[in-house]
């Protein structure tokens, strides 16, 4: 029975290899290319492995713009995140739980932020901040970004929202509990895992975002880790291969801890919307 139960999940098996193969082989090849010289990137295919690990490329590093970039990521991150979270939660609840006129028409227009190209947006916005004199600030980064994530924010909180039985929050409601507090002692325990969901799909998306920095941001000193990265070209167009995928590999570390931190969360905020927690 064992040898014909593999023999029928071999095809299965083989199929979960090709995805891991595919989807772990381009983060092994960066982070092995960080550890070749420049010329063996040169003179050898970019498929071979190093013949002389070196460690220079990483320390290189420490001499560049790159610590900069990575603060200034780390700074618009945060600050995005939490105001992501915060406007998402608070403006979801009560279009989820809540009765009031023009409720309907709030939430349908909300979303319809969802559709919405932000190339679109792109000329009024550098029109706008630059009357206001706050480009090359980090709120030409964060006030964008914050905008065009609230539409997707609200929908993932609203579809969760709505699988929570009024009788808990009618509950509260009765033992003397005001709006604001069943939310914050009540309502938000409840939906942790949809939290770390929006958490960590929107740093992926704030920590790579090129759009808004390459096109509000001008000083170098302003600039964030995927603009800055363009640093390492040399003179006459020659890139310094081990020093970029050196950056390379440092950017992507944050976004692969996370994920493996709070994958389980993200994996029942997905489900959020289809059943209860």
């Amino acid at each position: 029975m064992r040898i014909k139960t593999l023999i029928r999940r071999t095809p299965l098996y083989l199929a979960l290899a090709v995805a891991l193969t595919v989807t772990l082989y381009p983060i092994f090849w960066i982070f092995m290319s960080s550890i070749k010289t420049n010329e063996e990137h040169y003179m050898n295919p970019p498929y071979a492995l190093p013949q002389a690990p070196t460690g220079e490329n990483y320390i290189g590093l420490l001499d560049s713009m790159l610590p900069t970039y990575f603060k200034n990521s780390i700074i618009v991150a945060i600050i995005t995140l939490i105001a992501i979270v915060t406007l998402g939660t608070l403006a979801a609840y009560p279009l989820a739980k809540m009765e009031f006129k023009g409720r309907r028409f709030i939430k349908n227009f909300i979303m319809t932020g969802l559709m919405l190209p932000i190339f679109v947006a792109l000329v009024p916005m550098f029109s706008i901040y630059s009357r206001l004199g706050i480009n090359n600030t980090y709120w030409v980064l964060i006030i964008p970004q914050v905008g065009f994530a609230i539409p997707i924010s609200m929908y993932l909180c609203i579809g969760y929202l709505e699988q929570i039985p009024n009788s808990i929050i009618e509950a509260a409601y009765i033992d003397g509990a005001e709006s604001f507090t069943t939310f914050r002692l009540i309502i938000l325990p409840l939906m942790r895992n949809t939290i770390a969901t929006i958490a960590i799909f929107q740093f992926v998306f704030v920590w790579n975002e090129f759009t808004f920095a390459n096109t509000f941001i001008s000083k170098s000193a302003m600039k964030t880790v995927p603009v800055g990265l363009n640093d390492f070209v040399n003179q006459y167009g020659l890139r310094d291969w081990g020093g970029t995928f050196a950056a390379v590999a440092v950017t992507v570390l944050p976004t692969l801890i996370i994920f493996f931190i709070l994958n389980k969360q993200v994996m029942k905020g997905m489900t959020a919307g289809a059943i209860k927690d």
